[in-house]
């Protein structure tokens, strides 16, 4: 199991707590891509936190691209990192582009042109 803490005397909220620990993890290569995560119930238990709190974190790293959710196969790790810093920066960038009246395709030509 990966080595996950959390200071319930950080005013840090504890789901990111959670999401940062794994985070770490992945990036100090603990968890591989590829690799199945334990159940959100045991890592709950092991915390001393909520489920519910657990989960908040890992769908944020689904969020990321640092995990993937799979129905009867659990949780898998597919990303790093630096993937999951590339998929926020693009959420970033498709919520600016919404922001200022950028279409879809006219957001990927201005992509394509800078490439």
């Amino acid at each position: 199991m990966i080595s996950v803490k959390v200071d319930h005397e950080d005013p840090t909220l504890l789901h990111e707590q959670v999401a940062g620990a794994i985070r770490r993890a992945i990036a100090d290569g603990e968890a591989t891509p590829g690799e199945r995560l334990p159940p959100a119930i045991d890592l709950a238990a092991v915390l001393g936190v909520n489920r519910n709190t657990v989960l908040r974190a890992l769908r944020l790293l689904r969020d990321e691209g640092l995990l993937e959710f799979r129905r009867g196969r659990g949780i898998t790790v597919v990303g790093s990192p630096e993937r999951g810093a590339v998929v926020t920066q693009v959420k970033e960038l498709l919520r600016l582009a919404r922001q200022h009246g950028y279409p879809r395709d006219e957001l990927i030509r201005l992509i394509e042109s800078q490439s």
